[in-house]
């Protein structure tokens, strides 16, 4: 990358997570990844690449689901409609991922922001009910097996719901 566009799109993303007071790591100096915090998902770490015509963007959001794949992946391919600037992807094992690609022209602070918060908001606001759809028993055995071990339910409150259709909620 030695074009004044990339050039232009690694001074974009410095100034914006500068300006964001975002943690960030430089693995080469056209890469960044950045430490998002969040509510749903407490960290979301984005890796940020200018190459050579484009900015890439990617995030990992779950892993492959447990249990019911087919409606799973549908919900993660409906939730593509409305994104901007990238969408759920899949690897070859099924674990997913947040991945999207920029034309270097574009990338300015003020873009670099939105996609950031495109991101978090997209890992965010979606992780649960991701969780719910792919990892339901996993949820329900772990909700189970902290019960009888009498340890803390605190990040698993949000998912009580699935738990109290079938009972296990009690004393928790």
């Amino acid at each position: 990358m030695s074009t004044q566009a990339g050039a232009d799109a690694v001074q974009a993303v410095e100034t914006a997570v500068k300006e964001a007071g975002l943690e960030v790591e430089r693995p080469s100096p056209e890469s960044f990844v950045v430490a998002l915090p969040g509510q749903r998902k407490l960290k979301t770490a984005v890796w940020l690449s200018v190459g050579e015509h484009s900015l890439l963007v990617k995030t990992f959001f779950c892993r492959r689901p447990d249990e019911n794949e087919a409606g799973f992946y549908r919900w993660l391919l409906q939730k593509n409609d409305s994104m901007y600037g990238m969408a759920f992807s899949t690897d070859e094992t099924g674990d997913v991922y947040i991945v999207g690609r920029l034309p270097l022209p574009g990338i300015t602070p003020e873009e670099v922001d939105r996609l950031l918060g495109c991101v978090l908001t997209y890992s965010d606001e979606n992780f649960n009910a991701a969780l719910e759809r792919g990892f339901a028993s996993s949820i329900r055995k772990e909700w189970e097996w902290r019960r009888r071990r009498g340890y803390s339910m605190r990040n698993l409150q949000a998912f009580r719901h699935l738990v109290e259709e079938d009972g296990s909620a009690a004393d928790a």
